[in-house]
């Protein structure tokens, strides 16, 4: 039997990894590949565990600290995917805020970890949003200095990028883009795609189909700075149970969640709090759908509707925004509150937390050694 293939994608937050694994999960499947995926965050209620089970893919899970932070715990999940047999294919989803993936997660895997995996080349996905002006040195480009070094050090360690949302782009935009990556990183290879569209998809599936001598930019990474750009980040998860005032009437699923999405970035804005990244999910009897917001200068979006009317639903809501987290969460409680007393839904906050992320402290550093 052949070693599962391994396959990590990054990308800053709200860069659209989980659209494109999605995509990249059913791709493989359609190989007849059987696919396992592993989420990562640093803390519980991901909507990205949600969305993608609700999709039908088996997933598992790393939560309360990032794959370099918790290296053991990124195995054991791996190993506990397909327990009688194992994925041909794993596809994995870093944290949004995390870099220098090469020494503390693709080296360890290929010369520490005993169980043999075929690692695919790393590919980073660039959000234009934040990546244009960060790119251009654009002042108001929404982070502070520390914020835009790691992800500039997502890039420089890249394998490969990829631009993502190239449908919401002028062919002006998507060229001055693959410019200034091309000029900043040389050497790196560029792809151009749309994740939720799919056009484009086809030369990311065959680039990460490649063998070669992938996994070799190491680099210096300043964590102090590492740190504190982490840290800017207040981070929120919370799953909510939401209730009909009137069964017989019930709610629009999809407009409850835009409804928040739309809420919290007014809200947002009128502190001067960015955004990195913003999502709802609602789930009901299977049911699900998934808005979002991914800078506070783009409009929210509901990347994937329920279509679905509902006496009641599951609501998970993560936020990735430059604020404190106590002012996170007052807001975050007011505007679910106001959103679904407008329905009119009674609301029941059944987890909530929120905080900043602690220093990075990776399980293994390899700077040294040639990868297979």
């Amino acid at each position: 039997m052949s070693n599962p293939r391994f396959v990590m994608i990054g990308g800053f937050l709200g860069a659209g990894k989980t659209t494109t694994i999605a995509r990249l999960a059913r791709h493989y499947l359609a190989q007849g590949l059987s696919v396992g995926i592993v989420t990562n965050d640093q803390t519980t209620d991901l909507v990205d565990t949600n969305s993608l089970r609700a999709q039908g893919f088996e997933v598992g899970e790393v939560a309360g600290s990032c794959f370099c932070c918790n290296f053991n715990a990124l195995t054991s999940t791996v190993e506990k995917l397909g327990v009688a047999e194992r994925p041909d294919v794993i596809i994995a989803e870093p944290v949004g805020s995390c870099t220098d993936l090469v020494a503390t997660v693709v080296r360890p895997l290929v010369q520490i970890y005993e169980q043999p995996l075929d690692v695919a080349p790393y590919g980073v996905i660039i959000k234009p949003s934040h990546g244009a002006k960060i790119l251009r040195n654009e002042a108001g480009a929404g982070f502070s200095p520390k914020a835009a070094y790691i992800f500039r050090k997502q890039i420089e360690e890249a394998d490969f990028v990829v631009i993502n949302r190239i449908d919401e782009l002028s062919a002006d935009a998507v060229r001055d883009l693959t410019r200034q990556l091309e000029e900043q990183f040389p050497g790196r290879p560029v792809l151009r795609m749309s994740a939720k569209s799919g056009e484009g998809f086809t030369a990311l599936g065959e680039f990460l189909e490649q063998r070669g001598n992938f996994g070799q930019r190491v680099m210096d990474v300043d964590y102090d700075i590492y740190a504190d750009g982490e840290a800017e980040l207040g981070w929120l998860n919370s799953q909510i149970r939401v209730t009909a005032k009137s069964a017989a009437g019930g709610f629009e699923l999809d407009d409850l969640l835009l409804d928040i999405i739309r809420r919290l970035r007014a809200e947002f804005s009128a502190i001067g709090a960015e955004t990195a990244h913003l999502k709802t999910i609602g789930l009901w009897e299977g049911f699900y759908g998934v808005a979002n917001l991914v800078s506070s200068f783009t409009e929210p979006e509901l990347s994937l509707p329920s279509n679905c009317r509902v006496s009641q639903a599951s609501v998970v809501v993560n936020a990735r925004v430059a604020t404190d987290p106590a002012e996170l969460e007052r807001l975050v409680r007011e505007v679910v509150h106001a959103a679904c007393a407008a329905l009119p839904a009674e609301s029941q906050i059944d987890t909530l937390q929120c905080f900043r992320p602690g220093r990075p402290v990776p399980t293994h550093r390899i700077l040294e050694g040639a990868t297979k």
